[in-house]
């Protein structure tokens, strides 16, 4: 078949196998453009076919040399409907992997399931022994509980709704948006899905399974941002889930022996989740605008690649005053901020196209899709079904 992207809302609802393992090899050159020392040597990631996660996976795997286990939520071709951007992701990484003999494992499923831990475990006792690094880089909007209760996130404000624009991606405008805030219950559940609970049920299994090995790290993901973005985000219903993160990072120190979790500020890009946050899409077209004038714009491979090289796999990792890492650092430079915040006091349907990098958004999200890479061929046939040969199967 041909496939051609189909965006409904914030998401594509196709997704093209060449041009997602075009992607996959992009990311791969760029991380091979640098030397890496340290490093670990055995990785879980969990959430690892997407982002962050697969930026993650792909540094450690074809920097480090780390042989690597990925659990994701992915669905496979069915009939005229193709798979997911993070299926034929993965079935790159597993190939490029591969030909390069590294060793790569996947296990799709929920990972906020007994079931999927069980199956990482039995992978991990069978194949790897012990693993020396966890990282944990789910974006899930719904948990299932333990008691069959399925709860939800939502991205709202907390105290009271927040006025600001945003930016309407498909016409090209500006408008005004209104954020409501969440219920008590509404909290609640966003913690529940993004905060550290399952995190911390991942590394009390696996070490109660005795499958870590001394000294093992892990990792999860986090944001902040400007003060524009604070009442949606960091105040807001999602950024108490964040908050829960890192006090579970903390708690982990304290509790798990051996232990050493991290939480990373990561930058704003444009992700599957960051898409769908009322009022960050037109700040990420502005800083994207600002960041590439400066020469510093980063997107997730380089984000995550320096964030190994430079800020944890060193003698002393580089942490803020508040234990966080933070490769958001040239984000959040206050020139950087400044110029951003000038462009947002000034921004409207008239200036929108001078002031922001719209379509540098756009080639962001159709590239999270496997679409716009030169040397791929959109116009011809090609079969949508792609197999996973290094799926995990318990004997």
């Amino acid at each position: 078949m041909v496939i051609a992207p189909k965006v409904r809302g914030f998401i594509c609802t196709t997704a093209h196998p060449a041009g997602c393992w075009a992607a996959v090899e992009e990311q791969i050159r760029e991380v091979e453009r640098f030397p890496h020392t340290g490093g670990p040597k055995k990785v879980l990631v969990i959430g690892a076919s997407t982002g962050y996660g697969l930026a993650s996976r792909i540094s450690l795997a074809f920097g480090f040399g780390a042989a690597t286990l990925g659990v994701s939520f992915e669905r496979p071709a069915s009939g005229s409907r193709t798979a997911t951007a993070g299926w034929y992701n993965t079935a790159a990484f597993e190939g490029l992997a591969r030909e390069r003999g590294l060793y790569a494992r996947d296990i799709m499923g929920d990972a906020f399931s007994r079931e999927v831990k069980e199956q990482a475990a039995a992978c991990i006792r069978a194949e790897l022994g012990k693993v020396d690094m966890v990282v944990y880089s789910l974006a899930a909007p719904r948990r299932t509980l333990p008691d069959g209760t399925a709860v939800s996130s939502v991205l709202k404000t907390v105290g009271a709704p927040y006025s600001n624009k945003t930016i309407d991606l498909k016409t090209r405008t500006v408008r005004p948006v209104e954020v409501p805030p969440a219920t008590e219950q509404e909290i609640a559940d966003t913690v529940k899905v993004m905060g550290g609970e399952d995190w911390m049920d991942w590394m009390s299994f696996l070490q109660g399974e005795g499958l870590l090995a001394p000294g093992c790290i892990t990792l999860a993901y986090s944001y902040l941002g400007p003060e524009v973005t604070h009442p949606m985000y960091l105040d807001g219903s999602i950024g108490q889930a964040k908050k829960h993160l890192k006090a579970t990072a903390d708690e982990m120190g304290r509790k798990l022996e051996g232990i050493k979790a991290y939480v990373s500020v990561n930058k704003a890009l444009v992700t599957q989740s960051s898409a769908a946050i009322p009022i960050v899409p037109l700040y990420i077209t502005m800083l994207y605008k600002v960041m590439k004038e400066m020469g510093l714009h980063e997107g997730c491979i380089q984000q995550m690649d320096r964030l190994f090289r430079e800020k944890l796999f060193v003698p002393t990792p580089v942490v803020d005053e508040a234990g966080y890492l933070r490769p958001d650092d040239w984000e959040m430079r206050p020139d950087v901020q400044q110029r951003v915040d000038a462009l947002w006091e000034k921004v409207d349907d008239a200036n929108l196209e001078q002031l922001c990098d719209i379509d540098g958004y756009w080639e962001d999200f159709y590239h999270m899709f496997g679409f716009g890479f030169t040397g791929v061929d959109y116009e011809g046939d090609i079969d949508p079904d792609v197999s996973l040969p290094g799926l995990w199967k318990e004997e």
